[in-house]
């Protein structure tokens, strides 16, 4: 933190117990706070949550914190863009008086009992949300919600929010996040804001820094993907596996021209599914358009793993 320029008008914390002393001057002063947690590595997608929350909320704080909990001992919690100071002049950039503070707490100070990536030596108190942390994203990473909800619940705990900030990119993130506020009865507001994409429709992901030039091309073919599938279905096409076959065929396609290249590196679907708006069922008939479905994948480019999704008829983002 001593190398770090902070930027006027942001407070920024490492210690929970000052930032809980800040957040009691808020709260004295009867002034709302939004809430946006994040992992760092801040794109236009997170800064777009600060805005939303700032129109809401007379503050806006957000967390900046790489969660060991919920990388597998394989996964990339080591090389995961750490980017603290131009996390902080992002924020400035969105103007003075917009983001009001950052925690960024030592994982000693979040998880005191240590914390191991073999969940069977983990020890300490988690939070798992049942029914709906074990299908899509839960399949490839079976611990993966298990973290997110322990920390998660952590942070609304030390940031006592008003409103918490997700965006659907992390779509069923967000489900598994609504349904523990509710289920631990958390006086937080949850709102779900639309994904950021750039002008070629790519999801930003702070993954995407990890793509070179031609696999960003190739990485369009997620969103092109779920707009076929958005036509066919508001066209009339109502079979989830006839839906999802169109799909597959378009990153198939695109996985052929990528082996063509001979750069070294391919495509490979992780899934590509359809589930209930109501419940993250997944759906292989027909889909209950009284409920909407989400429509998600997963996809490997290189060795960059990619997750994109669409929603469509789910009327029930919010809480």
């Amino acid at each position: 933190m001593n190398s770090i320029k902070i930027p006027s008008g942001i407070k920024v914390f490492n210690k929970i117990a000052d930032f809980r002393q800040w957040r009691r001057s808020i709260l004295m002063d009867n002034k709302t706070l939004g809430y946006v947690p994040t992992m760092g590595a801040l794109h236009q997608g997170h800064l777009a949550l600060v805005s939303s929350a700032k129109k809401q909320c007379d503050h806006v704080a957000l967390s900046i914190f790489v969660n060991p909990a919920q990388f597998a001992p394989t996964e990339d919690l080591h090389t995961y863009p750490r980017t603290l100071q131009e996390d902080l002049d992002k924020l400035s950039g969105l103007g003075e008086g917009v983001a009001s503070a950052v925690l960024v707490p030592q994982v000693e100070e979040m998880y005191p009992a240590g914390i191991n990536l073999d969940v069977s030596k983990q020890k300490g108190t988690f939070v798992e949300v049942l029914g709906l942390s074990h299908q899509l994203e839960g399949i490839t990473r079976p611990n993966f919600f298990r973290g997110v909800a322990t920390v998660v619940s952590k942070f609304i705990n030390i940031v006592q929010p008003e409103h918490i900030y997700f965006g659907q990119k992390d779509i069923q993130q967000c489900f598994v996040i609504r349904d523990m506020i509710r289920d631990l009865h958390f006086p937080t507001q949850m709102h779900i804001c639309p994904t950021v994409r750039d002008s070629n429709g790519l999801a930003l992901s702070s993954r995407n820094a990890y793509l070179i030039p031609s696999q960003k091309k190739y990485a369009l073919a997620l969103s092109q993907s779920l707009r076929h599938m958005e036509k066919l279905y508001k066209a009339g096409e109502n079979n989830a596996t006839e839906l999802v076959k169109t799909g597959t065929d378009i990153i198939e396609k695109a996985k052929k021209e990528v082996e063509q290249l001979n750069e070294g590196w391919s495509m490979r679907i992780d899934y590509i599914s359809i589930n209930s708006g109501n419940g993250l069922k997944e759906l292989k008939d027909n889909i209950p358009r009284e409920d909407g479905c989400v429509i998600s994948m997963a996809v490997f480019v290189g060795t960059t793993r990619l997750i994109d999704n669409i929603c469509l008829d789910v009327k029930e983002l919010e809480q």
